[in-house]
C-alpha cells in the first residue's frame, strides 16, 4: 500500500487519540481535577482500530500488540460508565464486526510473514525489544485502570494510571524516534504534555482531600 496511506491512517488513529485526550483535559481542567468522559472510551475504540491496521500496515508488532490487548478494557469502560446499552446500533455494530473483518482479512488475505516480527528481519531485534517494552509499560496503564474502575466500580483515571502513561510514552517516543515514524513521534510528545498535566491535578486532588 502506498506509504502515504498507511501513514494517513495512522495520523487519523492518532488524531482521534488526540481527541480523546482533548476533551478530557478540558473536562479536567474545568473541573479542576481528572474527569472521564463517555467520548473517550468511544473514541479509544475507534482509534484503536484504525491504529492496529496501521501497525500491520507498518509491519510493527509493538503497535499491533497493544491495541490487541486493549481492546477489550475501552469496551468495559463504556459498560460500567452504563454508556454500551444506550449507544446506537451502529456504533456497536462497528465496535464488534470490525476486529472480526480485520483479523479475518489477515488470516485469508494478510501477506505479512510473522515470523519476520519476531525474528527482526523487518526491524532490529533490540528495537523490538524496546517497541513491545514501551508498548507493554503503556498498555498496562489501561489494565491498571480497569483493576481500580471494577474495585470501585467506577470508571475513572487514577494517579497510577498518568504515571504509567507517562513513562510507556517516553519509551514509545524513543522507539518511534528510532523508527523513524512520524505517527508514534507527533502522539507521544503531544501525549506526554497532557498526561503530565494530569498527574499535576491528581496529585493536587489528593492533596486537597487529605487536608
Amino acid at each position: 500500500m502506498n506509504q502515504w496511506i498507511t501513514f494517513a491512517i495512522g495520523f487519523m488513529a492518532q488524531l482521534l487519540f488526540s481527541a480523546r485526550l482533548v476533551s478530557q483535559w478540558f473536562l479536567s481542567e474545568k473541573a479542576k481535577k481528572v474527569e472521564t468522559p463517555v467520548m473517550f472510551w468511544k473514541l479509544s475504540l475507534l482509534a484503536s482500530i484504525l491504529l492496529f491496521t496501521y501497525g500491520y500496515l507498518r509491519e510493527d508488532l509493538a503497535i499491533m500488540l497493544g491495541q490487541f490487548l486493549i481492546y477489550g478494557v475501552y469496551w468495559r469502560n463504556l459498560s460500567i460508565q452504563n454508556e454500551w446499552k444506550n449507544r446506537r446500533f451502529i456504533f456497536k455494530l462497528l465496535v464488534v464486526l470490525f476486529p472480526i473483518l480485520i483479523i479475518s482479512y489477515i488470516a485469508i488475505f494478510g501477506r505479512l510473514d510473522w515470523k519476520d516480527l519476531v525474528k527482526g528481519d523487518n526491524i532490529a531485534p533490540w528495537m523490538i525489544a524496546l517497541g513491545i517494552f514501551g508498548q507493554l509499560v503503556y498498555t498496562c496503564r489501561f489494565f491498571y485502570q480497569w483493576y481500580y474502575a471494577e474495585k470501585f466500580h467506577k470508571s475513572t483515571l487514577p494517579k497510577g494510571f498518568w504515571i504509567l502513561s507517562l513513562m510507556g510514552s517516553s519509551l514509545l517516543f524513543t522507539y518511534g524516534i528510532f523508527r523513524k515514524d512520524p505517527v508514534l513521534i507527533s502522539a507521544h510528545f503531544f501525549g506526554g504534555i497532557i498526561y503530565t498535566r494530569d498527574l499535576y491535578l491528581s496529585k493536587r486532588t489528593e492533596a486537597k482531600a487529605s487536608n
